[in-house]
């Protein structure tokens, strides 16, 4: 029988989500930094200060042990973000910007 693996830095909150102890970052959102923009524990570090590379570790320990769940995870906000989106229609902001020819 295997052993269950324990994450120091990770918990759960009432929903299930995986996050950071004692702050509000989900495991998902470093997952992203690593995902995104390519950065190591060291660069999401500088980024967030407030994340100590133990933590950090941990939580991308944690994402490639369960990287399905959390990238259906990331996929659900997506999905969710865009068809919010969809319902919202443009903003009177980015019309403005738009009239001005500041967005296409």
């Amino acid at each position: 029988m295997a052993a269950a693996v324990v994450y120091a830095h990770i918990d759960h909150n009432k929903d299930g989500v995986a996050y950071i102890v004692g702050t509000r970052t989900k495991v998902r959102q470093v997952a992203l930094d690593q995902i995104a923009y390519g950065w190591t524990a060291e660069d999401m570090h500088r980024n967030h200060p407030y994340l100590t590379l133990g933590q950090i570790h941990n939580a991308l320990a944690y994402y490639h042990d369960h990287q399905d769940e959390i990238e259906y995870e990331i996929e659900e906000e997506l999905r969710f973000v865009n068809e919010f989106r969809e319902r919202q229609g443009e903003t009177s902001n980015r019309l403005k910007l738009k009239a001005k020819g500041l967005l296409s």
